[in-house]
């Protein structure tokens, strides 16, 4: 229950660094007992307001005032000691440490000047249940999956016994059922008195959980309003204009006789798909739906070459590509863009030029040298023609927002002059008006006669952008639908398809959840 005792206080915040301000004159605040939602476009500067908040950064002006008195964050050490815990979009957690570990790290229960391991393991069974994750404490954090590594990171921030609980972009990589385990967490911590400070880019996620909402637009407050304001009227303060058209896909007309540009045969993997063939032609996209663990993933990482496949082909423009071989694959014209954008898409501390050039790095080689003249500038213009916006092709990439980030990743696979784009959940962890950009970008490719293969958990955006829908189940190929035919009930009735045992295995994108519904279905 919202009381009108106040936990924290943000007034005149402002931090710059070298070549931009982030925020600006930022104002804040938090009740005990309430879930306030922290809206705003990639880059508006939340992730900046949180990082002070949890000490990451020290603030240039302003000041941040607990239970009313002013207080100089400076570490971890003090925002604990405030109460402050911060789940942050990027693991903070020891890949070869264990579950408990990585929970109590640096406050591991002692006995006898000993680490009592099994009062650690114990209490971190108890923080497990408690978030509704089903882990051993005793495993190593490099073996969990994306979601369960973020339910790991909730656990250890509740360990801290928080009065101020800050979490950044919970839900990105979590199921719908994961999500109801989560909000029905956060309900109880609210219920508590504890204070929650919500970043979300899912609008629908606001009316569900939030009391209160603070939009922060360019570094600058300009905005709080209920939880129950329009989903329009928050795009308008988040982004200063209106999105008429949430998926303004623009069809080409395509030639019914053309060859397809990209040809699957037959692929199989033996325990992870069966059977899987499809076509995309230039011009079109081709959206990918099912449910978590369908095998969406494993099939386009197999077309790339970047994982084996036993059985079936994948030909470009009616030529066969060499299975388990990425450099054949990117050479035939194929570019994948990785759900996990950071670990896979991205060298996260290298700068935008360097990434830009990392398909073309080799073919730019002559008599072991970059001609890196050339390769800065071809890097220039595409950054230009995405509209990348950054400091400089000199900045870290790390630095930019998620939409500019992903845009990175997708100008690599055009200066290589990629003909086949696979796109891995290609809006995963971006706002709103980024997506567009994105979806933008999407339409200038297949206009270009570009061939799209896109996977997605969010299936609204499937139904909008997709010029035919394949829906995957149990590793199989359960059916394709026109755009048309293609309806939520239609693909999901396809997706829940099941097969006899040994006919059609699970993929294994997360084990446990093959029946989890996409986002957008509930």
């Amino acid at each position: 229950m919202t009381t009108d005792r106040e936990l924290l206080r943000v007034e005149g915040l402002r931090k710059a660094f070298p070549g931009v301000v982030a925020l600006d004159g930022v104002d804040f605040d938090l009740r005990a007992g309430e879930v306030h939602v922290l809206l705003g476009e990639n880059g508006a500067g939340k992730s900046t307001l949180i990082k002070v908040l949890s000490g990451v950064h020290q603030p240039d002006a302003g000041r941040v005032l607990v239970d009313g008195e002013e207080v100089r964050v400076q570490g971890a050490r003090d925002a604990e000691r405030l109460g402050i815990a911060t789940i942050h979009q990027e693991f903070t957690l020891v890949p070869d440490l264990t579950v408990a570990e990585n929970i109590f790290l640096g406050r591991q229960p002692r006995r006898y000047g000993l680490i009592d391991r099994k009062k650690m393991e114990a209490d971190a069974a108890a923080l497990l249940a408690r978030v509704g994750v089903d882990v051993s404490p005793r495993a190593r954090c490099r073996d969990l999956g994306i979601a369960r590594l973020q339910m790991v990171e909730i656990a250890k921030a509740l360990s801290l016994h928080a009065r101020v609980l800050i979490m950044d972009e919970p839900t990105a990589v979590l199921t719908a059922e994961e999500v109801g385990t989560l909000f029905a967490l956060v309900r109880s911590l609210r219920a508590d008195g504890v204070g929650v400070v919500f970043i979300t880019h899912h609008l629908e996620e606001i009316a569900a959980l939030g009391d209160r909402v603070s939009v922060i637009r360019d570094g600058r407050s300009v905005g709080q309003v209920p939880a129950s304001t329009p989903e329009d009227e928050l795009v308008r303060l988040m982004v200063g204009r209106s999105i008429a058209q949430q998926y303004p896909r623009e069809r080409p007309e395509l030639p019914d006789a053309e060859a397809p540009l990209l040809r699957v045969r037959g692929l199989t993997r033996r325990g992870v798909f069966h059977d899987v063939g499809f076509e995309v032609r230039a011009g079109e996209v081709v959206g990918v739906a099912g449910l978590v663990g369908a095998g969406r993933t494993e099939v386009a990482r197999a077309v790339f070459g970047a994982d084996p496949y036993d059985e079936g082909s994948v030909e470009v423009a009616g030529r066969a590509v060499p299975r388990h071989d990425v450099y054949a694959a990117m050479t035939a014209g194929i570019g994948l863009v990785p759900e996990d954008r950071k670990g896979q898409g991205l060298v996260l501390d290298a700068s935008v030029a360097d990434n830009l050039g990392l398909v073309t790095l080799r073919s730019a080689t002559r008599a072991g040298l970059v001609d890196r003249g050339a390769q800065r500038a071809a890097a220039e213009r595409i950054a230009g023609q995405l509209g990348v916006r950054m400091a400089g092709l000199h900045q870290h990439v790390r630095t930019l927002s998620g939409g500019n980030q992903q845009k990175v990743v997708i100008g690599k696979w055009l200066l290589a002059e990629a003909r086949v784009l696979i796109l891995d959940e290609p809006t995963r962890g971006i706002d709103v008006g980024a997506k567009v950009e994105i979806y933008q970008l999407i339409n200038e490719l297949t206009a270009a006669g570009h061939a799209v293969l896109m996977i997605s958990s969010d299936l609204p955006e499937v139904l909008g952008m997709s010029d035919r829908v394949l829906v995957m189940a149990q590793g199989r190929l359960a059916g394709e639908l026109t755009a048309a035919e293609a309806t939520q009930d239609a693909v999901m009735a396809l997706a829940v398809t099941t097969y006899a045992d040994g006919d059609a295995p699970a993929g294994d994108e997360h084990p446990g959840t093959e029946k989890e519904a996409p986002r957008g279905t509930h």
